[in-house]
């Protein structure tokens, strides 16, 4: 289990793509021991791969060793690929890992890891590859982005985790929006946030995330876990508040976007679309990490942070860097 790399595709099918591909390949974890991952050294740059994800899956989405695994795959006679999603419907599926804009390698803290094998959720570690532009592939040239793995076999005693915050919705044409989401923990577990990564398109200006913590006159009190200018790498940073999350706390993250379009810009898996994503990674001390591994909204016009009842917003600070 050293690494997760993709070596296909290849020329013929892909003379018929469209400009964009998303493409997954899985690794099937040895079922008879666990392992835990405690880094990742990416093998890829934004000239070629304009994202990667490593999911974790109880099952893969395809049987096939490579297929197409974006959120609009086309159909196989179009594409030369079987069409599917990275883990298969209806069974366990996590984010571990993300990667973009030529984010460096990732090192985890000191006794932590994610647990993947043996008696865990994850039996198969599936990569998607997001290609923006594959021309450079339709003369039959191949590509090696993938995922270097560091493991080790020794039990740790603090199990990782990643939550992902995000939305959909749409940007107006000509317009800021802020796209925003928000979750309730209601696991009793104690969750130490140790980093964070911010994920748009083109049009996001900052994506911040925080830790929201009512007191006992339901005022909200917010603590900021992380903000970026999503257009820098879009690497884990260190959270920037050595904070815990407990039960009855809330997670929320909000992108600010603008928008000089003619037209309105959806939510979606296209290089023209967009994406408002905040990656939390943690620790738990214990057997699990966090049942919840997402946190969703529809995102504007129906959903504001102001619509889900939170107050003493910090409007400013969240939308500006």
């Amino acid at each position: 289990m050293g690494d997760v790399n993709k070596t296909d595709p290849q020329g013929g099918p892909l003379s018929r793509f469209e400009p964009e591909l998303y493409l997954c390949t899985p690794v099937k974890v040895d079922p008879t021991r666990p392992y835990y991952i405690v880094g990742f050294e990416p093998n890829a740059t934004m000239a070629t791969a304009h994202h990667m994800l490593l999911y974790g899956c109880s099952e893969p989405g395809s049987a096939k060793p490579v297929w197409n695994c974006g959120e609009m795959s086309a159909p196989s006679e179009s594409t030369g690929y079987e069409a599917s999603s990275p883990c298969k419907q209806g069974t366990g599926s996590e984010i571990v890992y993300a990667w973009a804009r030529d984010a460096p390698a990732l090192t985890l803290p000191e006794d932590v890891g994610f647990k993947v094998g043996g008696d865990s959720d994850i039996r198969y570690l599936v990569l998607q590859v997001h290609y923006a532009h594959i021309e450079k592939f339709k003369d039959g040239s191949t590509d090696d982005s993938g995922i270097f793995l560091h493991y080790t076999q020794r039990p740790l005693p603090r199990l990782a985790g990643v939550v992902l915050l995000g939305t959909g919705g749409r940007i107006a044409p000509h317009a800021e929006e802020h796209m925003e989401t928000s979750c309730e923990l209601r696991e009793h577990k104690t969750v130490h946030p140790f980093a964070y990564r911010a994920h748009t398109h083109s049009l996001g200006k900052v994506v911040s995330g925080y830790r929201v913590r009512a007191d006992r006159r339901g005022q909200d009190h917010w603590t900021l876990l992380g903000k970026r200018d999503p257009l820098t790498p879009q690497m884990f940073y260190p959270v920037v508040n050595n904070v815990t999350i407990e039960y009855g706390d809330k997670l929320a993250a909000r992108c600010t976007m603008e928008s000089t379009r003619d037209d309105y810009t959806m939510i979606g898996a296209t290089n023209k679309d967009e994406m408002c994503n905040f990656y939390l990674m943690y620790w738990v001390e214990g057997s699990s990490p966090l049942d919840v591994k997402y946190c969703f909204t529809e995102g504007p016009p129906r959903y504001h942070w102001e619509s889900a009842h939170l107050n003493h917003i910090p409007d400013e600070e969240a939308s500006s860097l």
